[in-house]
This record gives C-alpha cells, sequence and structure tokens, in this order.
C-alpha cells in the first residue's frame, strides 16, 4: 500500500477508498469517485480498462462521460501495428503521465482522446494501474481545455494506484464469477430439459407401464409422498425422475440417495447434517440431503435398509417438515417432497419388526407397483433398439450394429429375473464381445437355454474381465505366447508391449517364465 502520506494526503486516499469501494456496482463507485476527485483536481470524463493481447484489443470496463459526448465503445480493436506499439508503451509507462496538449502526445493518448472528445482542447492524466510486478488495468481521467494538470494532480493520482488496481482486479473477478454462473444455470436448465425430454420418451409409457404413466402423471403435481415398488432393476430411479420434473417443483432441486450404500454411522449425518465440533473430523458445518433438497424432491431408493434409528428421525420429518443436524439444536423448516423406493416387502417387514409401522404409513400414502420385464414383454423390442443405440455411443462404435434374425423372439422367451437392468448387461456384453473379436456389423444376442438361462459365449455370468482374459489368451495362443514384435500378440491387439503385460498381470494371466507358453 502507500507509504509516508502525510496526514492531508491519508485523508484524500481514505476519501477516495471509500468511493471507490462504496458499491459493487463499477460504474455507480466511480461516478462517486469522479465526484470526489473533482474536489481536488479538474475532471470531465474518466475510463477504466485493460488490454487484452491474445484478442489484439483494448476492453473498457467502466467510463464516465458528459451527456454530451459521443458514446464510448466497450471494445477497442488494437489490429498489427497498432497492438504492437500499444505493447511497447504499456511496457514502458508506469505511473502517472500527464498529456496536456493532443497535438504533442503519443498515439495511445491521442486513440483515447479521440473515442469520445471528436474535437476541441483535452488534457489527459494517465495512470497505468499494477497489481504487484502485474500490469492490470489503465486509468485516465480528462478534462476539457488545454494543460489543465500539474504535477500536485499526477500525484494525488498515484496515491490511488492501489485502490484502482484492487478494484479492476475485484471487478474481472466478479465478472468471471458472473460468466461461469451463467454457464452453469445454462449447463444446468440444459440438463433439466434433457432430463425432461427422457421423461416424456420413457420407453413403454404407451405399453407395458401404460397404467403406471398414467398415475404418475396424476400424482406428479401433488406433495404427497409416493412409494415405488418393485423388484430390483425395474427402472424405479428413471420413473421418480419423471415424478420430479413432471411436478411444479421440476425446477428445484431433485437430490437422490441409495439409503442401502451409506454407512450406518455416517447416514444421520449424511441425511440430516451436522454441525461443526459435533463429532470427530467435523471441521465445519455440512448441510444434509434433506436440506439441499429444499423446495425440490429427495428420492430414498432402497429405503427398507434404514436402520430403525433413523426411521425414527424420518418419520419426524414427514410429520412436522422440520430436521435437526447431528450436534445441533435448532429444529431447521425443510420444504420438501419425498420419493421412495424399495424392492422389499416393506409390510412383512413391519410385521416382522425390521421396519416402523407408523413410517410405513406415511409412506404408503400413493403406493405404485412397477411390473417386472416379464411381465410386459411388448416392451422389449423398443429396449434393445434403444440399449443399443446408447451403448454404441458410450463404446464409439459409429454404426449401431443390426439385430440378427429370431433374436427379439429369443428375448421375449426369457424370464428376465434381473429386469431392465439384466436386458441392458446383455446389450452391453454382447457390444463388447462383437468389438473384441470385430463383429460389429450384426448384433447376435444370446440364446435362452432349456434351463432358461442367458447364455453368453461359454458362460452365463461371463465378465467384461473374463471376456478380456479370453481374447488376449486366444491371441496369444494363436502367436505361441510371443508379445512383441510386429507379429506379436501386442501388436494385434493394437497395444504397447508394456501395457499388454501390465493388462495381463491385472487379470491374472501369467507371462514369461510363469507361462507355459514361450513369449517374444
Amino acid at each position: 500500500m502507500v507509504k509516508e502520506m502525510t496526514g492531508t494526503e491519508n485523508d484524500f486516499f481514505r476519501g477516495a477508498a471509500l468511493q471507490i469501494f462504496s458499491s459493487l456496482d463499477i460504474n455507480t463507485a466511480l461516478k462517486r469517485c469522479m465526484k470526489y476527485l473533482s474536489g481536488y483536481l479538474p475532471v470531465a470524463g474518466l475510463m477504466l480498462g485493460y488490454r487484452e493481447p491474445e484478442l489484439e484489443l483494448f476492453r473498457i470496463v467502466a467510463s464516465i462521460m458528459p451527456p454530451h459526448y459521443k458514446k464510448v465503445n466497450n471494445i477497442v480493436p488494437l489490429p498489427g501495428e497498432m497492438d504492437i506499439l500499444f505493447k511497447t508503451l504499456d511496457e514502458r509507462n508506469h505511473g502517472v503521465t500527464i498529456n496536456n496538449d493532443p497535438e504533442k502526445s503519443d498515439i495511445l493518448c491521442r486513440e483515447a482522446i479521440s473515442m469520445s472528445w471528436s474535437g476541441g482542447q483535452t488534457s489527459v492524466l494517465h495512470m497505468a494501474l499494477d497489481f504487484g510486478t502485474e500490469r492490470v488495468g489503465h486509468l485516465a481521467l480528462f478534462a476539457e481545455g488545454k494543460h489543465r494538470y500539474k504535477g500536485i494532480h499526477a500525484h494525488l493520482l498515484s496515491l490511488l494506484n492501489d485502490l484502482f488496481a484492487v478494484a479492476i482486479s475485484k471487478i474481472l473477478q466478479h465478472q468471471e464469477i458472473i460468466r461461469l454462473r451463467d454457464m452453469l444455470a445454462e449447463d444446468n436448465l440444459n440438463l433439466r430439459r434433457r432430463l425432461k425430454m427422457s421423461v416424456d420418451t420413457i420407453i413403454g409409457a404407451d405399453l407395458g407401464l401404460k397404467d403406471v404413466m398414467k398415475t404418475i402423471t396424476q400424482v406428479a403435481q401433488l406433495n404427497s409422498p409416493v412409494l415405488l415398488l418393485g423388484e430390483t432393476g425395474t427402472g424405479k430411479e428413471v420413473l421418480a425422475n419423471a415424478l420430479h420434473y413432471g411436478s411444479h417443483r421440476g425446477d428445484n432441486p431433485f437430490v437422490k440417495v441409495n439409503c442401502g450404500a451409506i454407512p450406518e454411522t455416517l447416514i444421520d449425518s449424511e441425511l440430516f447434517g451436522h454441525e461443526k465440533g459435533s463429532f470427530t473430523n467435523a471441521m465445519s458445518r455440512k448441510l444434509g440431503y434433506f436440506e439441499q433438497a429444499h423446495t425440490g424432491t429427495i428420492f430414498l431408493d432402497e429405503i427398507g435398509e434404514l436402520p430403525p434409528p433413523v426411521q425414527v428421525r424420518l418419520l419426524r420429518v414427514l410429520q412436522h417438515h422440520e430436521i435437526q443436524r447431528v450436534g445441533g439444536t435448532q429444529m431447521i423448516p425443510v420444504d420438501v417432497r419425498l420419493i421412495s423406493a424399495t424392492h422389499r416387502n416393506l409390510e412383512n417387514m413391519v410385521q416382522t419388526g425390521l421396519f416402523r409401522k407408523d413410517l410405513w404409513f406415511r409412506l404408503n400414502v400413493i403406493p405404485i407397483m412397477i411390473p417386472p420385464l416379464r411381465e410386459r414383454l411388448q416392451d422389449i423390442p423398443a429396449l434393445v433398439r434403444y440399449f443399443i443405440e446408447q451403448k454404441s455411443n458410450q463404446l464409439n462404435i459409429l454404426k449401431p450394429p443390426v439385430l440378427a434374425p429370431g433374436t427379439i423372439e429369443r428375448l421375449m422367451s426369457y424370464h428376465w429375473p434381473g429386469n431392465i437392468r439384466e436386458l441392458e448387461n446383455v446389450v452391453e456384453r454382447t457390444l463388447i464381445q462383437g468389438m473384441l473379436h470385430g463383429n460389429e456389423q450384426v448384433l447376435r444376442l444370446p440364446v435362452i437355454n432349456s434351463n432358461n438361462n442367458v447364455e453368453m459365449g461359454t458362460s452365463a455370468t461371463l465378465t467384461l474381465d473374463q471376456v478380456n482374459i479370453n481374447h488376449i489368451q486366444s491371441v496369444l495362443t494363436q502367436k505361441s505366447g510371443k508379445v512383441e514384435g510386429t507379429d506379436g500378440a501386442a501388436a494385434i491387439l493394437g497395444v504397447n508391449p508394456g501395457t499388454l503385460r501390465a493388462r495381463m498381470k491385472k487379470l491374472g494371466i501369467p507371462y514369461g517364465r510363469k507361462s507355459t507358453i514361450r513369449q517374444g
């Protein structure tokens, strides 16, 4: 900061600081500052800006000119030689310079004057704004007439260098925050649009899920709790999306929680939040999922996994619409619509004492039973087409394969104990097998054996790792275990030999002396 100021200079500095930082709106702050400065030196106009060398332009952050002067363009191009000249003068000029005669001033000063002063005599007081060792911008004061500025004026303005440098730095930071906030808002809007679009095109909405979607449409606008019931893999989360985004809360938060995935020791803190110091490592206050979902919807999946003590606290939220953070004493009101889901039979759990009866009554206001895939076989063709397109995009398959004849009929004859999730996995595994074996044009989905099991190659439960193991071992066998060289396994697989050996080690495929096959 400025050092060794006299009492008068200190008063001047403090007064200017109060005006510069008097408002978050830069134009308002500069108007107040210019009015203050006019009591110490001549000033009819003021301009604050910075150079963007990578774009070859000068950007004016704010300018204040008399009403009868022409309006300043906020972006001033600095093409070619002008930008080079600006750079040279910018590196040379430091502190405050006085230009009392436009005809004798440098080209940059004349350009600055011409932006607003179309004619007449003008004096300019220019200050290069440095923040530490970095040039952050420029400040120019204008006064009508020649020889208006003196050394004392330059000295007074120099006292404010740090203030204006900090101000323009804060302005640029604030503008960047606004830009990122707007980008985030736009991204969220686009995400909501995509989610709503997916809700409007739920596969089976006009077939196997017709009755379910009719109920969801009817209850979406209500605030009552909804309980989604059905086997694992039937698409409960997709329908929860439909309930939220089809409601008046659709533009508000939607928080999804898998109750079975949270350790019992953390679930209170995750759902209801905690206060600073409420337990070891609670270094700061944390908002729980219910507070995060305020004014929106919370989706509690696998709600049957909640331990009894948490069930009690959840019941209070439903009864009184308020939560209490762990370690806190204050009751915090929350406006949240609850959607819960489970594949378990909560009524049986109530009878065995594993689930509270009063909580079950609260959750079971609007129960919606989602049929398993075996009861909506008519949806399988559309689901298969959807998964082929989706997984092809994810696997960078440019042209999705066509289905081999008879595939849909075989799939519709299967029981599908894993429901839609199992069908999705079958499609993905088959696509990966096609990629590994160079057959991506025709998709031959698995056949169904006499025991009503899906046959994937040699195993009904073939994992991606096992697919990789089988394929790598097959290539190694063809090449007598040779890894390196133009005719080695690494070249055939299109990977670096070191990468292949690392993959083999991870998958447990022996190589080198550990292998019975000679390797290169």
